[in-house]
């Protein structure tokens, strides 16, 4: 058994089925509701969070995950004899790393790295299982680091969104900002370039903004393979599931995963937001 377990954060979206396979550990990142805190994907599912939110008066706001729930999490594994592999969120999206390095401090027994994956959703959960697999073939913690640290070079995220209210209400919009105040029939393709959020294109329906991802992540692919592509999906499941469909078919994907975000991840891109995360060349 290995001596140590793969840490990651509830914005990787990997789902459940797949979590099981391995040993990797979620911190939630923390929904702020009114006077209500949740736990993210663990107090709140994403049903609950998008009927709540169609009828809520008061906007939802989002914080990192705390360091006593990493902190929790490590004393887990110092009493079962493991290390941890953190495999996090972009810091220039959130402060979930400094919260684990805070936790780390507290935690001299148990022997913590730290890898920033420069982006967010089954883009993350991409690199988190591409070390999770090295783990389960026997590689060392310092081997699956280097692969974590390789494949966060071979991925990206893709995804259109309805509106950009959310991601300018939360602070998230990056590049995107040149693409406020555009007209409301114009639907607003983004991605994550950098660690941040930047803007790609506008186009003028929906229809045709998804039609553009499954493009777009063929140039950014440019023939790497092989090739795995995941959902990322805020409460549109049936544009999500088409889209990933028609992507795996086209661009002959080895792998593909049916991801739905998480409610601190839709808080900022808002509902309909729908795209798609890859992982090319590992």
């Amino acid at each position: 058994m290995s001596k140590f377990a793969i840490v990651t954060d509830s914005t990787s979206g990997i789902p459940d089925d797949v979590l099981s396979q391995y040993d990797i550990r979620v911190a939630p990142q923390v929904l702020i509701w009114g006077e209500e805190t949740f736990q993210d994907g663990v107090d709140i599912t994403p049903t609950q969070f998008y009927q709540r939110l169609a009828k809520s008066t008061v906007n939802p706001t989002t914080s990192q995950v705390t360091p006593s729930s990493f902190l929790k999490i490590f004393q887990e594994l110092q009493a079962e004899g493991k290390d941890a592999l953190a495999i996090l969120v972009s810091t220039k999206l959130s402060g979930t790393v400094p919260s684990a390095n805070q936790a780390m401090e507290l935690m001299p027994g148990v022997r913590v790295e730290i890898v920033d994956s420069n982006t967010i959703a089954m883009a993350l959960g991409f690199v988190v299982l591409a070390a999770a697999r090295a783990a389960a073939q026997g590689a060392s913690l310092e081997e699956c680091k280097a692969v974590a640290e390789k494949a966060r070079t071979l991925t990206g995220v893709v995804f259109a969104v309805d509106t950009l209210e959310f991601l300018h209400r939360g602070g998230r919009i990056g590049g995107g900002s040149r693409f406020l105040g555009t007209a409301l029939n114009i639907k607003p393709i983004l991605e994550i370039a950098g660690g941040r959020v930047e803007a790609v294109e506008r186009v003028r329906t929906r229809r045709k903004s998804l039609s553009r991802l499954v493009e777009l992540i063929e140039e950014r692919v440019a023939g790497r393979s092989p090739l795995r592509l995941a959902t990322l999906h805020a409460n549109a499941p049936e544009d999500a599931k088409a889209l990933l469909d028609e992507a795996a078919a086209r661009l002959g994907a080895v792998e593909s995963i049916f991801s739905e975000v998480s409610p601190v991840i839709g808080t900022h891109a808002g509902p309909g937001t729908v795209g798609l995360a890859f992982m090319a060349g590992l």
